[in-house]
């Protein structure tokens, strides 16, 4: 397994969820929500007159991971699989606080813009997402070597 961001962070999910709506407000954003459900976590925000939405899946707690010793040869005690688990949805909060800083950073340097950095996470009309809708034009693009046409019944 490779090293992960903030593994062994002692900061909890709410501060990280606070320090990025802060960072949100500091650079810009006119509105901010969050939710949860037990697979889903979503950072929403609105910024520069799109809405964004972030997901960041939840671990399983049920997981060998966090069940099971390193060794994977020992079950763990409930708090001790707990413990490995509400670090690991801790690892994951501090690391998206840091996406949002770097991205949030990079368009106020003038390096790259909300929609470059954000694309696949603005929210359309419909309430899907840029990347909910593109990814399967990319893979159907890929597969025949072509580009799909721009609108519905149109040319290539």
């Amino acid at each position: 397994m490779s090293a992960r961001y903030a593994a062994d962070t002692e900061v909890a999910s709410d501060r990280s969820r606070a320090e990025i709506e802060r960072t949100l407000r500091r650079y810009g954003a006119s509105a901010f929500a969050y939710g949860w459900d037990r697979t889903m976590a979503s950072v929403m925000f609105e910024m520069a007159g799109r809405q964004v939405r972030l997901q960041i899946p939840m671990p399983d707690p049920a997981s060998d991971e966090f069940t099971l010793t390193p060794t994977g040869r020992r079950t763990r005690s409930p708090g001790a699989a707990e413990q490995a688990y509400e670090q690991a949805v801790r690892q994951r909060w501090r690391a998206l606080a840091l996406v949002i800083k770097a991205k949030l950073e990079a368009v106020a340097s003038g390096i790259t813009t909300v929609e470059q950095e954000f694309l696949a996470h603005i929210q359309l009309p419909d309430g899907s997402t840029v990347g909910d809708w593109a990814a399967p034009q990319l893979a159907i693009a890929y597969e025949r070597g072509t580009m799909p046409a721009l609108m519905p019944g149109g040319g290539q």
